[in-house]
């Protein structure tokens, strides 16, 4: 008669939880080595290859059991599995975003400043600024030269790499300087400026004046061929240069950077490479980029990809019909799950939560019927006959799962993908894992949670 709330770790065996350990380790192992877009689309590519997958434009028709991907300018991936069913009668997607809070170089980012040579910032997404001082930050990215040569770099993740920072204010000093502001403004955006160098190289030419900048682009140019006006051109990325770890001592947690949203990511990506069967309705995993930041760009899911893909896979299981209104019956027969993260109950700041309506880690996945804020603003609100199926079938499949919110009613919010994927008609719900400190450089997940969202995403795929 009751709805009871109890932790998963309660009834988990000591085999499962061996089980739940291992699969994190692999997890943590993602983590580590895809900390951008692009480098998640790089190691989903690998591993989706060793397990058959094969480029889409590969095939001239699909037919039930290929396994295809897509790639959309190295900042989308799609995974799909063509299922037995008749591609009009719909899909099952499972959407998840690549992208996490950092902070990008400008274009013109190099100035010397004090005998030090420094970079500017700009941060993508929504951070609290101050924290992303004084912390070891690595450096990610491709630089594409005039020529269209693509250079690759990454610094700062090797334990023999320098590392870059930004250098915070002394509390002896800060009274009046930061003590004074609000807590957005402690760090200002325009002070968000990395340390890069620090030795001069001695010039004689009278007319560099900046010997210390001097340094630094001469080492880019050694080590990379790269000249000032190149990161023009360039996708540069500061990322906190920590490893993924286990937090508590019975290590049931993992504090690492990007679990919004590579925890729904990994684990509805590994989900579809681990199927065994030919699902019945054709299994799609969509990862997506921009979420962050609205969804926008040509690689946002507000952008036109989803209807390109979705229109070659039916008509490619159509054998080359490619008919718009083929597709249109697929989107608006097809479910999704918006897979991301919700708030889990901070114990430290319970009052920001509804407690009967807040998530909490270790009680598996988060069902999050609506999302927005102030009113449902900007949100997809679930039908309440989806949710009565995914009761169905995630209690068939003995999956925990729980229900959440973003926090209470007028204290804030926040938006998802699931709207934009309403937009074609699709039915859809957010699902994910919950996190505590959301959006910080270090995130904070149940083990439990982790390997849950996986068990959901496999029966959701069918």
């Amino acid at each position: 008669m009751f709805y009871q709330r109890t932790s998963g770790w309660e009834t988990t065996s000591t085999e499962r939880k061996a089980d739940i350990f291992e699969f994190c380790e692999g997890y943590k192992h993602y983590l580590d080595i895809a900390k951008t877009e692009r480098e998640c689309v790089a190691e989903g590519i690998r591993l989706a290859t060793a397990q058959g997958f094969v480029p889409a434009e590969s095939k001239d028709t699909f037919m039930p059991g290929d396994k295809v991907w897509f790639n959309n300018r190295d900042k989308n991936l799609v995974l799909a599995v063509i299922g037995q069913r008749d591609i009009t009668e719909g899909t099952n997607l499972v959407v998840s975003h690549l992208d996490s809070p950092r902070l990008d170089l400008k274009q013109h980012p190099l100035y010397e400043d004090t005998g030090l040579a420094l970079m500017k910032t700009h941060y993508y997404g929504g951070v609290k600024k101050y924290q992303w001082a004084s912390r070891p930050l690595a450096l990610h990215g491709v630089i594409v030269l005039k020529d269209g040569r693509k250079v690759t770099l990454t610094i700062g993740e090797n334990p023999e790499d320098p590392v870059f920072t930004i250098p915070d204010l002394l509390p002896h000093l800060d009274q009046h300087v930061q003590r004074e502001r609000k807590a957005s403004e402690v760090l200002k955006g325009e002070e968000m400026n990395i340390l890069v160098g620090s030795i001069p190289t001695p010039i004689e030419d009278e007319s560099i004046k900046d010997q210390v900048k001097h340094t630094v682009l001469k080492k880019l140019n050694d080590d990379y061929g790269l000249i000032e006006d190149d990161f023009i051109s360039a996708e540069l990325q500061l990322v906190p240069a920590e490893k993924a770890r286990d937090v508590g001592l019975d290590r049931g947690l993992v504090g690492a950077y990007g679990h919004d949203d590579r925890i729904c990511a990994y684990t509805s990506m590994q989900a579809m490479l681990d199927m065994e069967t030919i699902p019945e309705r054709t299994a799609i995993c969509f990862l997506v980029d921009k979420e962050e930041i609205g969804s926008t760009g040509g690689t946002g899911l507000q952008s036109r990809y989803l209807d390109y893909f979705m229109e070659e896979i039916v008509g490619k299981c159509r054998n080359g019909d490619f008919c718009s209104r083929a597709t249109r019956q697929c989107l608006w027969h097809s479910r999704a799950l918006s897979s991301d993260v919700n708030a889990g109950i901070n114990p430290l700041f319970k009052s920001v939560h509804d407690e009967q309506n807040a998530a909490r880690l270790g009680h598996g996945l988060v069902l999050t019927k609506y999302a927005g804020s102030r009113g449902k603003v900007a949100t997809n609100d679930a039908d309440a006959e989806f949710v009565a199926e995914l009761r169905a079938l995630f209690d068939g499949a003995d999956i925990k799962w729980q229900t959440g919110m973003l926090g209470k009613v007028d204290e804030g919010g926040g938006g998802t993908v699931a709207m934009f994927l309403a937009h074609y008609g699709i039915r859809t719900i957010d699902a994910g894992a919950a996190l505590l400190s959301m959006h910080a450089p270090m995130e904070i997940a149940s083990k439990f949670d982790i390997h849950e969202i996986y068990r959901a995403y496999q029966a959701f795929y069918g």
